[in-house]
């Protein structure tokens, strides 16, 4: 009988869910797989939109990981400096065989040190943030560079759980876990990404999101000057 596939997420206040419901949804129906939502405690995390989730395992229960996977969401910004989730982080992605995120999560990898030299995805509105890490953005839904998988904003998590899926367990597999969840997405409006939405749009969504954005800029700073240090 073959050992079980340890997948980790680390879960954290103002998370946003559906970065890892999506993906959690594919590796929780691949074969042998064992999905771990790992955080300081096991009290209840509650997401940015008031969802409750509740830990399976502390940071320090945590058993190794085949994957450690950061979401993404607002609350991100208090992670970047938390060297409790930063340590975690680095010492569970030493010994992973992938180190992956999706959307935002992306800037936790980088502020852990993790995405030096690598080619990586986030959320379209904090690509700009990555190169502080050292890291090259790409425009993609789901970026491989070598043993690091990084999905971009929220809902490419899906994208990124199947394409991970088609790694870990083959093409097939995938394929099968895709056509349960009929993920065959077919969006009402072509909204989806700046590249498609309206410019009024576009600078409407600049306009609302712009405090939040200086916000992790200042955050990014930080955490990129304190990697420098350390």
């Amino acid at each position: 009988m073959s050992a079980p596939l340890h997948i980790g997420f680390v879960i954290f206040p103002g998370i946003t869910q559906l970065d890892m419901t999506g993906p959690f949804e594919v590796f929780a129906r691949m074969a042998g797989s064992q999905v771990h939502l790992a955080w300081k405690t096991l009290g209840p995390v509650r997401s940015d939109t008031g969802l409750v989730l509740t830990p399976t395992v502390t940071f320090a229960d945590c058993p190794d990981l085949d994957v450690i996977c950061i979401p993404g969401g607002p609350g991100v910004n208090a992670l970047l400096n938390d060297e409790a989730v930063l340590g975690f982080v680095r010492a569970k992605a030493d010994r992973a065989r992938y180190v992956t995120s999706v959307c935002t999560g992306a800037l936790v990898l980088g502020a852990a040190g993790l995405l030096e030299g690598y080619k990586a995805a986030t959320h379209w509105a904090s690509r700009d943030f990555l190169g502080s890490f050292g890291a090259t953005v790409v425009d993609t839904r789901v970026c491989i560079d070598r043993n690091r998988v990084t999905g971009g904003g929220v809902t490419a998590g899906i994208d990124f759980g199947l394409t991970l899926a088609a790694e870990l367990g083959g093409q097939p597999s995938a394929e099968f876990i895709q056509l349960f969840m009929e993920y065959n997405p077919s969006p009402p409006f072509d909204a989806g990404s700046p590249e498609t939405a309206s410019p009024e749009l576009l600078e409407h969504y600049r306009n609302i999101m712009k405090e939040p954005l200086d916000a992790r800029r200042l955050v990014v700073e930080q955490a990129a000057a304190r990697r420098l240090r350390l």
